[in-house]
């Protein structure tokens, strides 16, 4: 909570898998919030806080709330809050569980936390339980993996990471740093490709940028079977290729296999959770000479780890925290239930 205090109104925490400990994360930060008294906003991007996950059917930490804690979650889950709860507003957001309710604990006890599904839907309720009185407000990941850490839902990010990743130690960490070097892609800083980049990207299009600011819009369906279109429009003096969708290797091998004029252009996403390349094809990519940028920077806050993977296995707590440590500084790196950063 040193990290987030009068600094981000916002955070999300996501994991990097289920089982990652992402949840426990999230109990850690609220027990932290009511020892300090700082008013709490939760809410989810998809269904966080029931007993057993309803997809591997493993057992999960409850969320535990205090009273005067704010919950924006469904009409559904508010029926088996331990919590008692005052319903403060009615949203019209709709979901498969219902409508988005905000409401506050009038009593400390579990609840259930489930969300809108999209970042736009999730950026006006976080808003609005700031609006009510929130004064941190945590959206939990509980779909779609790292998407709630977007710039376009939050201000910083909490990721969870953990030994369900891999029964090798040495891949779990080279899966996390990966995760976090895309996490810390450079901004896109010419104003005017900018400017001419968001429009492109809202809509979901695809465009080349050369050095004197002309543009060129390609017509591509899908990203799956962009990289040769792309390889083709290259010019020696295209300067930016602009990806409104997400960004994927097959899209990058198909274009590399065209030309090698891929050198010399800077490919620019929105967010790094548009990025979906595997750890191997990252590395030959960078060697290769592929330059990413993005228009909305995450930053990442800390990294948690859980050691245990509901498989049965698990890694040596204190050397799995020392290794993560070693590998990811200077990024904060914690093991919340041994304690300490």
């Amino acid at each position: 909570m040193d990290l987030i205090e009068n600094k981000y109104r916002i955070i999300s925490v996501v994991g990097m898998a289920k089982n990652a400990g992402k949840t426990m994360t999230l109990n850690a930060l609220i027990d932290e919030a009511m020892e300090r008294g700082i008013r709490l906003g939760i809410t989810s991007t998809g269904r966080d806080g029931e007993k057993q996950d309803i997809v591997t059917f493993t057992e999960k930490p409850l969320i535990y709330v205090d009273e005067g804690t704010l919950i924006a979650t469904t009409e559904e889950t508010i029926k088996r809050a331990e919590a008692r709860l005052e319903i403060l507003e009615v949203t019209d957001h709709r979901t498969a569980m219902g409508r988005i309710v905000i409401v506050q604990a009038k009593t400390p006890g579990h609840v259930q936390v489930a969300g809108p599904g999209t970042n736009k839907e999730m950026k006006e309720i976080a808003d609005r339980l700031l609006v009510l009185g929130a004064d941190l407000v945590i959206v939990d990941g509980a779909i779609d993996r790292v998407a709630a850490a977007s710039p376009a839902v939050s201000e910083a990010a909490l990721l969870a990471t953990g030994a369900v990743l891999s029964r090798d130690m040495g891949q779990v960490v080279e899966r996390t740093i990966h995760q976090t070097q895309i996490f810390s892609l450079p901004k896109l800083e010419d104003l005017l490709v900018q400017e001419i980049a968001e429009p492109i990207i809202e809509e979901k299009g695809f465009c080349l940028i050369n050095h004197g600011y002309e543009t060129k819009i390609l017509e591509i369906k899908t990203a799956l079977g962009g990289g040769r279109i792309i390889g083709g429009a290259l010019q020696d003096d295209t300067q930016y290729v602009i990806i409104g969708g997400s960004l994927v290797s097959k899209t990058l091998k198909d274009m590399m296999e065209c030309t090698d004029r891929y050198k010399q252009v800077v490919f620019v996403v929105k967010d790094a959770t548009r990025i979906f390349i595997e750890p191997r094809d990252w590395m030959y990519f960078m060697k290769a000479g592929i330059k990413i940028q993005v228009m909305e920077e995450i930053h990442t806050l800390a990294v948690t780890i859980n050691p245990y993977a509901p498989q049965g296995y698990f890694f040596q707590p204190q050397e799995f925290l020392g290794k993560m440590r070693q590998f990811l500084s200077p990024i904060p790196v914690f093991d919340v239930v041994l304690g300490g950063e």
